[in-house]
């Protein structure tokens, strides 16, 4: 069944779990992905950097909405992080039913204004708008500085800029990054500012770089009301450590060959992702909601 990022999260948010968004680009990490939110029974998102979308190209998206659409779970198909408006057409070319817009390293002038104008065009179709407001970072060389020094989401600016743009879901800085940490970095997600930021907006909030974060730390957010968690390095890390051990003891490369070991560790992190966002089971919370429901009209 396929939703719309404000179908799925206003369940999520009135129910007190997270909604898991995978990152995918090919059929093996889609086939881990929904394979296991089917057997957790637990809503997802399907997400898509533009860089994955160039990369994988149109006519994958045609066979990843047939599976979603057929599927008795709920899942939404999510552009993550777009940077223009042409990737955001794309998106709704190819049939997604959610977009981020991510003008977060812009001027705030500059990030309202595309994220107001992403806003008029999605909703037209019933699509989805993310936005995302303060900084999250990445990894390796900048990991050091963004977390001594990283630009923190405040709360008069989420409210301002949630009201301003008419965004549906607002991705916050609270103290996470891209990627896998190294290992003599520990981050600390920022609770209370959270508790803050959801003083003031009612809107869904998102947490980014949802991978190599202590357990605790995510299941405390997810507690306190984040409503969607984004994960990829984490599952995509496991898929291809076990592709390199098989590939380092054995020749072979049939595909049917070296996959299906990797999916099942792939889906080993999907689960585990899942029950920490307290989703497993939570699809049958939808089955009464009508995915055709006019949500913008």
């Amino acid at each position: 069944m396929l939703l719309n990022m404000n179908q799925m999260l206003a369940v999520a948010k009135k129910n007190h779990f997270a909604v898991g968004a995978y990152n995918v680009s090919n059929a093996e990490l889609l086939k881990s992905a929904v394979e296991q939110c089917e057997a957790d029974n637990a809503p997802a998102i399907i997400a898509v950097h533009p860089t994955e979308m160039a990369y994988a190209k149109d006519d994958f998206f045609a066979y990843v909405l047939q599976r979603i659409k057929n599927s008795k779970v709920p899942f939404v198909l999510h552009l993550d992080h777009g940077d223009t408006i042409n990737n955001v057409a794309r998106a709704i070319h190819n049939g997604f039913s959610s977009v981020m817009i991510d003008g977060s390293l812009a001027t705030w002038e500059e990030n309202v204004a595309i994220t107001r104008k992403t806003v008029d065009m999605c909703h037209l179709v019933g699509v989805s708008v993310e936005g995302e407001l303060g900084t999250i970072g990445q990894t390796g060389n900048h990991i050091e500085k963004h977390l001594q020094n990283g630009i923190y989401t405040q709360p008069e600016d989420a409210k301002k800029f949630v009201e301003e743009t008419g965004v549906d879901t607002l991705a916050i800085g609270i103290g996470t990054a891209h990627g896998i940490y190294p290992s003599d970095v520990t981050p600390k997600i920022r609770i209370d500012i959270l508790k803050d930021i959801m003083a003031v907006v009612n809107n869904p909030l998102v947490l980014h770089g949802g991978s190599s974060n202590p357990d605790e730390q995510i299941a405390e957010a997810v507690k306190t009301g984040i409503s969607k968690v984004n994960i990829s390095s984490d599952y995509k890390y496991a898929f291809f450590k076990k592709a390199r051990e098989v590939l380092s003891s054995d020749e072979g490369w049939d595909p049917n060959n070296l996959f299906p070991v990797c999916i099942v560790e792939a889906k080993k992190v999907v689960h585990h992702k899942n029950a920490l966002f307290n989703a497993i089971g939570k699809a049958e919370l939808y089955k009464d909601l009508d995915p055709w429901r006019a949500e913008y009209l």
